[in-house]
């Protein structure tokens, strides 16, 4: 044999040739060179870049000798693999292969690796698939992460929202968590009443927190609130707090409300609060100064009985009495302005209240009166009903497309005074005056307004806008549930082992099913399939395990205890264990893919037994081995696309998703793509079931079966498509005797002829089949003509071979001509084709006729 090598030589010096090669070549070429430990370890530490060749330097916008090193460029190389990936190839001296989805420092593609070791230098060839189409696979995993990059960013906007509502909420607001009244939340409002940074309350004890109110009460209020899990409004109430470095007493109107967690149980309490220090004290003034007016009064009525009774002492001191009169004016005066003044700033203090009302996120309306007529919309009310009259109205009249049961709870708080909260309540508004309601969904809490009394005057509700949360939830769950469901349901056997014990940590029906009666879920490989000790299949999981490296087996005996009688038999298993990897990339766990062909195997087998049985016997046996083993193979390897895809999307689910959603019963969004997948698996199957079936049936049960009738039966069974291409069917198939044949199988082979003319038609004219039949002796031959594509002169002789398609516009696997051909010929038939590409095809079915009866 000649020296390849040696011949190249012939034509350039080899350092030309190298030269030349890394030049053309289209994918990226590195040589490296290892950087070792400095304190003398021997660890590689990093690589330096010794030459990019043209194709690398495009591709990474990098020079042809860059400065940097390796980890330099790629920060995240480690966190990825792929740092690991280039120390091994070096040190091991063995060329490797490997594959990343690359996303940091700037990059976010699929790489594919090479790597091997070249005297003191490491050469690495990589792809990138910038550069080429995406995978299907690939696509899927981009949308997928995109939507869940969509999802987390959704639930950050809406807890963003939540945080910017309670600290821009125009009241004080606290939670206090479990029997110590644990502060879990204080908004800036509360903070400013109680004159401590958010950082000197969180997660302390509110008694800890502010010692000062210790013995005022507070912890019994808490305790009952805690304990009844009735809330507790306080109206005016004083407390004694130590505010800018001194003690003073401070008014504050307030609700406990109870917070309960999904099961009822009060967990903690709410705190909404309201300073009315300035309405109290200014209110307390007034009172005063009309007590000191009153006494004043007194004090100069008594004065003028004392002048009429002293008259002559009244004359002689008249200037002096003058003087006390001007003294008291001005006292009066003076009395009168500081009146005047507290009640003016008291009625800052409500239009201030009102402002404040008014620039709230949140949705506040106040309603009065027990027919709850609105006196104060909130600007955001108004935008969502706009053009709607409210002020003024009361609530049933202003809203009347509510149903009763939205009203009935402001009734409630009018009559009780007890707080009313309902999270994330359907409202349906009729928010344009269509007369077409939308759904909007609301966190509501409607509080009693108390009048300086203390009698209920009216209601307050507090609102939230939530439907996008919600609408947002709602679709996730549906998706999560609807995929859970594809899962579960998909025909392909599929468990995951985790650990190094290997327990069964999921298990769909498919994969229980080839293990009826046996208790797989939280056990350990070995307790639910002892058997397997020691076999090839047990190691193999092993090893998957432990090197992190995929296996594949096709048709492997397992010896298993059959249910019942627990004796051993032998069954056969294609198998692809591949090893799912946690969040620091090791291998955790093994992701396994299961197909039972014991039936396939046996079958097999038994045909190879009868190979030495009279000649005739052995030509068909021959053709179905053959046939047999084709479809195998050929089914083998179309199944590892699918399983491969979906092994792809179950990885990247464990991956990408954080380990509580991961463990959840539910499968993630991007298990979606897993659709077209298992679809494609499912109709391998189904076809490979079919054509097991025809194989055995070698003389099906036949009968003598009307041809004009199974002709016409198939006619409206294809009604509806051929109303939706606008296409011709003329039919002349009448008085002809029955034909022997399998009625099923007849109606199979008219079926696929019929639709086959339809689906493959031309676009640029009407389709028109024409469907008509012809005696000959001893058969009657069925003729299906149309004006469709057409095929190709060299592609007839390959048309009835099985998965042979000519067309990829139309859905389908390449197997119904096959099958038809073979329905024919085992009932003693034969099919011609006749065909002019672009012009049409004609299909000639040769069907034996039945046997005559005779008297």
């Amino acid at each position: 044999m000649p020296d390849s090598l040696g011949l190249l030589t012939t034509v350039a010096p080899p350092d030309q040739l190298l030269r030349d090669l890394l030049a053309v070549s289209l994918t990226g070429v590195i040589l490296y060179t290892p950087m070792y430990d400095p304190a003398g370890s021997g660890e590689i530490v990093d690589f330096t870049f010794e030459y990019l060749n043209p194709t690398a330097q495009r591709m990474m916008a990098m020079p042809e000798v860059p400065t940097v090193t390796h980890n330099q460029q790629w920060p995240h190389s480690k966190a990825h693999g792929t740092f690991q990936f280039h120390v091994e190839a070096y040190v091991s001296g063995e060329p490797r292969e490997y594959n990343v989805n690359y996303q940091a420092d700037g990059y976010d593609n699929y790489y594919r690796l090479a790597a091997r070791r070249s005297g003191p230098g490491l050469l690495v060839s990589f792809t990138d698939t910038a550069d080429q189409p995406r995978s299907p696979v690939e696509v899927a995993l981009r949308e997928a992460q995109a939507a869940e990059k969509a999802a987390r960013a959704d639930a950050e906007a809406q807890r963003q929202l939540l945080q910017e509502v309670f600290h821009q909420a125009p009241v004080a607001i606290a939670l206090l968590d479990g029997p110590t009244y644990r502060i879990t939340l204080a908004n800036p409002t509360v903070c400013e009443l109680w004159t401590r940074p958010e950082e000197q309350l969180l997660s302390r004890p509110l008694l800890d927190a502010m010692p000062e109110l210790q013995g005022q009460g507070i912890d019994t209020l808490l305790d009952g609130v805690l304990h009844s899990g009735q809330p507790f409004v306080g109206t005016e109430l004083p407390f004694d707090v130590v505010r800018h470095g001194r003690r003073e007493t401070i008014y504050f109107n307030f609700v406990y409300q109870p917070q309960r967690n999904v099961r009822g149980e009060t967990t903690g309490v709410l705190v909404v609060a309201t300073d009315v220090t300035p309405v109290v004290v200014a209110r307390q003034k007034v009172e005063a100064q009309e007590q000191e007016t009153a006494a004043l009064n007194e004090e100069l009525a008594a004065a003028n009985e004392e002048i009429q009774a002293n008259n002559e002492e009244l004359q002689s001191s008249q200037t002096e009495l003058l003087s006390l009169n001007q003294e008291l004016e001005a006292h009066v005066q003076q009395r009168t302005f500081e009146v005047n003044a507290a009640r003016a700033e008291a009625e800052e203090q409500r239009n201030r209240l009102e402002r404040l009302f008014r620039q709230a996120p949140a949705l506040i309306n106040l309603f009065t009166g027990p027919d709850h007529v609105l006196t104060l919309v909130h600007p955001k009310t108004e935008l969502l009903l706009p053009n709607r009259p409210l002020l003024g109205l009361p609530r049933r009249q202003a809203l009347p497309e509510l149903p009763e049961e939205q009203h009935e709870p402001l009734d409630r708080v009018y009559r009780t005074g007890e707080a009313v909260h309902q999270p994330e309540r359907l409202t349906r508004l009729d928010r344009f005056d269509t007369g077409q309601l939308s759904d909007v969904y609301l966190d509501v809490v409607y509080q009693p307004l108390f009048d300086a009394a203390g009698r209920i005057e009216g209601v307050m509700s507090f609102a939230l806008d939530v439907t996008e949360r919600v609408r947002a939830r709602q679709e996730r769950e549906a998706q999560r549930q609807q995929l859970y469901d594809l899962f579960m349901q998909a025909p392909a056997a599929i468990c995951i082992l985790a650990g190094p014990e290997l327990v069964y940590e999921l298990v769909n029906p498919g994969y229980q099913d080839l293990f009826p009666g046996r208790e797989l879920m939280g056990r350990p490989i070995l307790d639910a399939l002892p058997e397997i000790a020691g076999h090839a299949v047990y190691q193999g999981f092993r090893d998957v395990y432990d090197t992190g490296v995929t296996l594949e087996a096709q048709a492997l005996l397992i010896p298993l205890a059959r249910p019942g009688d627990g004796e051993l038999e032998d069954r056969y298993f294609n198998y692809i264990q591949q090893a799912r990897r946690g969040p620091d990339g090791r291998p955790d766990g093994v992701l396994v893919f299961a197909f039972e062909v014991t039936e396939q195997v046996q079958a097999r087998q038994q045909a190879q037994a009868l190979a030495a049985e009279l000649t005739t016997a052995n030509q068909q046996l021959s053709r179905t081995n053959v046939d047999l083993d084709n479809f195998i193979y050929t089914a083998s390897h179309d199944l590892k696309a699918p399983i491969s895809n979906l092994e792809g999307l179950v990885l990247l689910l464990r991956e990408e998703l954080p380990a509580a959603v991961a463990q959840d019963r539910h499968v993630a969004p991007t298990l979606t793509r897993m659709l077209d997948s298992v679809e494609r698996f499912k109709r391998t199957i189904d076809h490979l079931t079919e054509v097991s079936k025809l194989q055995q049936a070698h003389a099906p049960e036949t009968t003598a079966v009307d041809l004009a009738a199974v002709v016409e039966d198939v006619r409206e069974d294809l009604h509806p498509l051929i109303q939706s291409l606008n296409a011709q069917l003329a039919i002349g198939v009448t008085d002809f005797p029955p034909v022997l044949f399998s009625e099923k199988n007849l109606r199979s082979v008219v079926y696929n002829l019929l639709s086959n003319a339809l689906k493959y038609h031309a676009p640029d004219r009407r389709p028109h089949v024409d469907v008509r039949a012809h005696a000959l002796p001893g058969f009657t031959v069925l003729e299906v003509h149309d004006n469709g594509l057409g095929i190709a002169p060299e592609h007839l002789p390959r048309l009835f071979t099985m998965f042979q398609r000519f067309h990829d516009h139309v859905e389908g696997t390449g197997i119904g001509l096959y099958m038809v051909q073979r329905m024919v010929e085992n009932a003693g038939g034969r099919i011609e084709v006749h065909s002019q590409l672009g012009s049409g095809t004609t299909f000639f079915v040769h069907l034996p006729h039945a046997p005559v009866a005779t008297s």
